[in-house]
């Protein structure tokens, strides 16, 4: 796996070891230690015993406390947990075919955020359970959605990593409030036009609106006081772009009376990105999210992105939540 190769590649006896030095040296317990670097006791003594599964952000909080570990930014720790999530979802589509539907040929889009803050320490079955039985969805795909039904499923000390069979999401969330989901577009898979040759208008809308819900959502459930403020970083990438055409396919009907169909992609991908309050998404999802929205279009020329549109995209959204 590709946390054991990046774990035997720093030497981890050596660093387990001095690890486990410095604690005694300190005369800190293993539960002491645990506890000051919010990690399960089990956790603890699996890595004392030089268990090379753990994740890295468990090791860094171990190391943390005895002063072996650089403090990154959160940023780049996010960076990290996603483009660690990236090398598996490769090294799995290495075990498909060649051109296989399930590893987007086509082109990809990526949501990937972490929330800051005070968080509370909890297992990874207990966040197991809140993506499975805790969420709203706002439709029929939703993000990060958590189900028995897999080809792929892997649960470690904080980690969970799934794949789809039905829609082939990849995702991964941990119990720090870092999340990653990899999908491909749904215009790809329909018969009456050809793949990579449209760019639905709304569907991103959507996607990103049902995005920023969620982390709303996780955040009031990681929050560790009812009062706490947490900021949501949330990032989105689109790939695959060259040779698609902006095209009213998914909702033709919100889309009326704005020209702004027929626009060839001018850049093979995009990147947009906001740092937002978690506490208030639901009550100002368009102001959040018109922006975003407008920087993504850009890349399609459309340099004035109508917020009417986003407001009529999201009013739907959130109707077909209260059927």
């Amino acid at each position: 796996m590709f946390q054991n190769t990046t774990m035997m590649s720093l030497h981890w006896k050596a660093i387990v070891d001095e690890a486990l030095r410095r604690r005694k040296a300190e005369k800190m317990t293993q539960r002491e230690h645990a506890a000051l670097a919010n990690v399960s006791v089990p956790t603890m003594a699996a890595f004392e015993r030089g268990n090379t599964a753990l994740s890295l952000s468990k090791v860094f909080d171990i190391l943390r406390i005895v002063g072996m570990v650089y403090e990154p930014s959160e940023g780049s720790l996010q960076d990290l947990f996603v483009n660690t999530a990236f090398a598996q979802w490769q090294e799995l589509c290495t075990l498909e075919p060649k051109n296989s539907s399930r590893c987007f040929p086509y082109g990809w889009c990526r949501f990937d955020y972490y929330l800051e803050g005070e968080l509370k320490f909890i297992e990874t079955e207990v966040l197991i359970t809140i993506l499975e039985t805790k969420m709203k969805h706002y439709s029929g795909l939703p993000p990060f959605y958590s189900s028995k039904n897999t080809n792929h499923r892997i649960i470690t000390d904080d980690i969970i990593e799934c794949t789809l069979n039905n829609f082939a999401d990849f995702w991964r969330a941990d119990v720090n409030g870092r999340m990653v989901l990899i999908r491909g577009y749904q215009e790809d898979l329909e018969e009456t036009f050809p793949p990579q040759s449209i760019f639905d208008i709304t569907i991103p809308i959507w996607r990103m609106a049902e995005a920023l819900l969620h982390a709303e959502q996780l955040a009031s459930f990681l929050k560790k006081k009812e009062d706490s403020a947490l900021t949501i970083h949330f990032r989105a990438l689109y790939t695959g772009l060259n040779g698609r055409v902006l095209r009213p396919w998914s909702m033709p009907d919100n889309t009326s009376g704005f020209q702004l169909s027929g626009r060839n992609a001018l850049s093979n991908e995009g990147c947009v990105k906001a740092e937002l309050s978690a506490n208030d998404v639901s009550e100002r999802l368009v102001e959040y999210l018109h922006p975003l929205v407008s920087t993504l279009y850009q890349i399609f020329g459309i340099t004035d992105f109508p917020r009417g549109l986003v407001e009529s995209v999201v009013k739907r959204l959130f109707d077909y939540r209260s059927r």
